[in-house]
């Protein structure tokens, strides 16, 4: 049974910058309580109960409300910055819990939001690594799963200038312990950085990644006006 989850947290948020000045995106309150604990309140209701949360910007804050916390989640926090230096990229969090996990587990964004149905569809414990896809009307912003077969990914095309589908990527992942074989083989994106997706490529290229949708919802704490959208979401819901 897969009960541990990696949640990514150590980013500043920069479409936020005048909201997240004082503190991490993630917490940014939606409803009255910060965003974090929403997406931690549905982890633990979907039966992820061990949370690995991986920080960096202004920790402090972060381990402030974290502590809070304490005795309603079980929680180890990460900070990447001290682990990692400089290393920066969606691949961090994966490498700063390498000598932890070594078992299946699921890997979120910790500013995304799923159903507690959702991510259970995706807790499955094979061989196999899961990525969650959603069909959207503007495909072009995000990174589009192509298929290998019905079930298979193939590769993610980030941001394709033209039409090659408008199932995207939504930054829930079921994973196997043989991501962190891939560790070593990474190099840095065009951007600087150290790209999860290139990790996924790697593993799709053996037909070792499949793709589940999502059936519920996808919440993506993005940019400002998303506040208002998550918030009237969930009150209606």
């Amino acid at each position: 049974m897969i009960n541990k989850v990696v949640v990514a947290a150590a980013g500043r948020g920069t479409r936020m910058l005048h909201l997240s000045q004082n503190k991490p995106k993630h917490l940014i309150e939606i409803n009255g309580k910060p965003f974090l604990y929403h997406l931690m309140k549905n982890l633990k209701m979907a039966g992820l109960t061990d949370i690995y949360m991986i920080i960096g910007y202004q920790k402090e804050i972060i381990e402030k409300f974290l502590d809070e916390y304490k005795e309603e989640f079980k929680i180890t926090v990460i900070n990447q910055f001290d682990k990692l230096g400089d290393k920066y990229g969606t691949a961090c969090p994966i490498e700063c819990v390498k000598d932890l996990i070594n078992e299946n587990f699921i890997s979120v964004f910790g500013d995304n939001l799923y159903s507690v149905a959702d991510m259970k569809r995706i807790m499955i414990d094979d061989n196999f690594n899961y990525i969650a896809g959603i069909e959207v009307p503007n495909p072009e912003l995000y990174g589009v799963l192509i298929r290998n077969g019905q079930d298979y990914l193939d590769n993610i095309k980030e941001k394709p200038d033209q039409y090659v589908g408008n199932l995207i990527n939504t930054g829930l992942f079921k994973l196997t312990p043989e991501v962190f074989t891939k560790l070593p083989l990474l190099e840095k994106s065009p951007r600087g950085e150290y790209e999860f997706t290139d990790i996924i490529t790697m593993l799709a290229q053996e037909k070792k990644v499949k793709i589940k949708k999502i059936q519920d919802f996808w919440l993506d704490l993005g940019k400002p006006s998303d506040i208002p959208k998550i918030e009237n979401f969930l009150n209606n819901n």
